[in-house]
């Protein structure tokens, strides 16, 4: 018999009974019933009862050991009692009348509980992650993310593309984050970056003729932790494929996700390829969003127009200096009390609106504080504008062309939530599409990349020569799932005279460019083949398919908001000596003085 086990504790059925077994654990519920020792034994894979009789030297033992030790007993499987059969257990059905015990490590008293679904506070379980990832459901996500992973990649190899890893010791990159520098020891003053994204390895690989490329690819971003995205690293599908059009990525990835979730959806509903595409202007004017929520059938309109010139003097002035009027409907909310009004419009407040003005409309026609002010043909207009018919109302969002849009989508979540109108339960996948090419900086006014900067521009050197830069578009892509972005990606530009105009017009000079990207400029003068892809989070698929509302629950180890890892004690101080080897010292900004009242 084998030192440790000879099954895994969920591996025993009924047609064991009668035959020794040893297995190998940890405690994970004792239960005393007077003449019997009832113990839950817990590995990877599932649980086991055993029992301990009383008077037999295993009994004394097992007495004394605490939850989450780690035992090996042996003995011999029985038939449980009728009526203590578990039926929500493989093993429910036997139990294991253990002989013999042998005790392999004692557990202290525990800093948090591993049985059960009490909540802890985020500083226990990422200081003692090491229990947390015991618990069921933490174990169960990282099993999830191990099994998405694998499915990942047999798709992609079945679909043609070969797998290959980039450098992580690498130069800057422009990817709209800070980088992570690693000071280099034999290059005193210089420093590597950890990469953002390997964009320009990968678009080397296709400069370097491999065709279809992927790996599972660890990225660095020295960036704020929220929701949906961890600090400091992350994971993605990285993946470029040569001689390939925008359709020809869709089409080449959508299988390979749609099946992926598929594979891990348990019943839930999931896109059939091909996806939605929506260009961005009319993500933004549908949607309020260039994450756009499918799950949420409430559509946006414009209503400028009708407000522009109208008796309502609030949106007409509105209209009358550039703004916009957006209209979020309602469905059946006619028939909703006053307080339900009241609440939204107190949200509205509390997000930094003005408030949130609506129109109701019955078998008698507009109702409400903006209708009595409002011709009763632009009402109509507004009604026939935002698809409503009589028991619908309509929410409005008005203000300058970037704030009001993001507003009116914020509306259209919080109504969709509220009206329960909401597909829970669904994965809906979609593709926006003609991302601008070009934006303005807000803090300096100038114009700047608005996506990836090593995009084509639609048009290529002929738009960027004779177009406004901020009305040119790109072949840049987004894939969205349920109102979260998986991925950015975009068809690249491969031709040096392209990308150094690109580049100028966002206030770099040729010189800039050689010296920042040259290695990928130098390739491209080279024969460079037309080339694209994307990038979907591992991160996110998997937080998605485990119904998590926090990316944090689909890590291993990660590190908490403020981007501290509180078990391993990173980041840390090093040593003096260290610093000399490195050519460093650190110069630490005193604290700023606290303001007191005066």
């Amino acid at each position: 018999m084998h030192a440790y086990r000879t099954h895994t504790c969920a591996a025993l059925r009924a047609a064991d009974a009668g035959q020794p077994a040893r297995l190998s654990g940890w405690v994970h519920a004792k239960r005393d019933h007077g003449g019997l020792l009832f113990i839950d034994l817990r590995d990877h894979y599932g649980i086991a009862q055993c029992v301990f009789a009383a008077g037999s030297p295993a009994f004394a033992a097992i007495d004394s050991v605490r939850v989450e030790s780690v035992i090996t007993v042996t003995g011999t499987v029985v038939m449980r009692e009728p009526g203590t059969v578990n039926p929500r257990l493989p093993t429910g059905e036997i139990e294991l009348k253990v002989a013999d015990l042998v005790v392999q490590s004692h557990a202290e008293v525990l800093p948090m509980q591993v049985a059960g679904d009490e909540k802890f506070p985020e500083d226990i379980r990422l200081r003692n992650r090491f229990i947390d990832l015991r618990r069921d459901k933490v174990h169960r996500n990282m099993v999830l993310r191990s099994n998405v992973i694998t499915s990942i990649r047999r798709r992609m190899i079945e679909s043609g593309f070969m797998e290959y890893q980039t450098p992580i010791l690498t130069a800057s990159s422009p990817e709209g984050a800070r980088d992570f520098l690693v000071p280099a020891r034999n290059h005193p003053g210089k420093f590597y970056a950890l990469p953002q994204a390997p964009q320009q390895f990968k678009q080397l690989l296709m400069v370097a003729g491999f065709d279809r490329y992927f790996q599972i690819a660890p990225c660095f971003r020295d960036e704020a932790s929220r929701a949906d995205r961890s600090p400091g690293e992350f994971y993605q599908l990285d993946f470029e494929m040569s001689y390939v059009t925008q359709e020809d990525v869709f089409n080449t990835i959508e299988p390979v996700i749609a099946g992926v979730f598929e594979e891990f959806a348990e019943g839930r509903g999931v896109s059939k390829p091909p996806f939605v595409r929506i260009p961005y202007d009319r993500s933004m004017l549908e949607f309020g969003s260039d994450k756009p929520d499918l799950r949420n059938p409430l559509r946006i309109a414009d209503v400028t127009e009708h407000f522009a010139g109208s008796g309502f003097g609030l949106f007409a002035r509105i209209a009358a200096s550039g703004g916009i009027v957006r209209a979020i409907p309602a469905p059946g909310a006619a028939t909703q009390p006053r307080s339900f009004f009241d609440k939204l419009n107190d949200w509205a407040k509390a997000e930094g609106a003005g408030g949130l003005g609506y129109i109701v409309y019955d078998a008698d026609g507009a109702k409400g504080p903006i209708a009595r002010n409002l011709e009763p043909d632009r009402a109509e207009a507004i009604r026939v504008a935002a698809g409503l018919k009589p028991g619908d109302a309509v929410f409005f969002a008005a203000g300058n062309k970037d704030t009001a849009p993001k507003f009116a989508g914020q509306v259209r979540t919080r109504l969709g939530e509220d009206l329960g109108l909401i597909a829970a339960g669904d994965f809906r996948f979609c593709w926006v599409t003609d991302f601008p090419m070009f934006e303005l900086n807000e803090d300096t006014g100038l114009i700047d990349f608005s996506h990836n900067p090593f995009s084509m521009p639609q048009g290529e050197l002929e738009a960027l020569n004779t177009q406004d830069p901020l009305t040119i578009k790109a072949y840049q892509y987004d894939i969205v799932c349920n109102g979260i972005e998986l991925s950015s990606g975009a068809i690249r530009n491969h031709r040096p005279d392209i990308m150094i105009r690109a580049f100028e017009i966002a206030g770099y000079s040729a010189a800039d460019v050689e010296a920042r990207f040259g290695g990928m400029l130098n390739a491209f003068r080279y024969g460079a083949p037309p080339h694209g892809g994307s990038a979907p989070g591992i991160d996110r698929i998997v937080m998605l398919l485990a119904d998590e509302p926090n990316i944090r629950e689909v890590i291993l180890f990660p590190l908490n908001q403020g981007g501290e890892d509180l078990l391993m004690g990173a980041p840390a101080e090093v040593t003096a000596a260290r610093l000399k080897e490195l050519s460093l010292k650190i110069d630490i900004p005193p604290p700023r003085p606290r303001a007191t009242g005066g």
